[in-house]
């Protein structure tokens, strides 16, 4: 009877301890199959941790003061729903100098205080993204139009608007701005024009009529019977 207890007992034991060992399997690899989720914030360098501390806070506010003072332009659109292939595209398209980020509408109202895009603290209602536009203004209207065009997010991303020079604009007026040329355009335009300039030049001299050509033979003549 004892050996019977016994032998009840040890594999009553023996159940157990391999019933413990499958869950504690089947929970392990649950952890470890787990998909990790990485929020917007996170994306385009949102807070956690140190950043959320008021100290954090306050670096971050000096950050965006400093980014929006190098800035000629600023706009802002919805944030949230990009994954990080798309994120990464759309930083990647933008001209060197601007950049994007997702920051709270507390911070960014109180980076624009006492700078020249204070109007534009208006604009900081809901989840946005904010550019700042160093440089390029037109190249980079341009190239977050074309993102959201090949990323079909025209709708759930529409540009809500825009500061520059003192001035706010709504998503028509940015939208405007946007359609002037950019910088590399006008580069090209520049260049074109001045390498024409020599082209023409020669062209006004050697027409026989010209008031320039009359000029230029008279001028040739008098020195030659000098």
């Amino acid at each position: 009877i004892v050996k019977n207890t016994v032998l009840a007992t040890m594999v009553k034991t023996a159940c157990l301890l391999a019933t413990a060992g499958t869950v504690a399997a089947f929970t392990s690899n649950s952890a470890i199959d787990r998909p990790t989720r990485v929020s917007q914030s996170a994306l385009f360098g949102g807070a956690s941790g140190y950043a959320t501390s008021p100290a954090g806070k306050e670096a971050r506010v000096a950050d965006l003061k400093e980014r929006i003072d190098a800035s000629q332009m600023v706009f802002t659109c919805p944030a949230g729903g990009l994954t990080v292939a798309e994120t990464q595209s759309l930083r990647r398209s933008l001209p060197e100098g601007s950049t994007v980020s997702v920051v709270k509408n507390t911070l960014m109202s109180r980076a624009l205080e006492g700078t020249d895009y204070d109007v534009a603290s208006e604009l900081a209602k809901g989840p946005n993204m904010w550019f700042f536009i160093e440089d390029d203004i037109g190249g980079t209207i341009k190239a977050f139009n074309s993102f959201a065009k090949d990323f079909d997010k025209k709708e759930s991303h529409a540009i809500r608007g825009g500061a520059m020079e003192g001035t706010v604009y709504d998503a028509a007026g940015v939208k405007a701005i946007g359609d002037l040329p950019s910088k590399d355009e006008l580069i090209a335009r520049i260049a074109g024009g001045i390498n024409a300039v020599p082209t023409k030049l020669a062209r006004v001299v050697k027409a026989p009529n010209s008031k320039l050509a009359r000029a230029i033979k008279l001028a040739t003549e008098e020195n030659s019977s000098e």
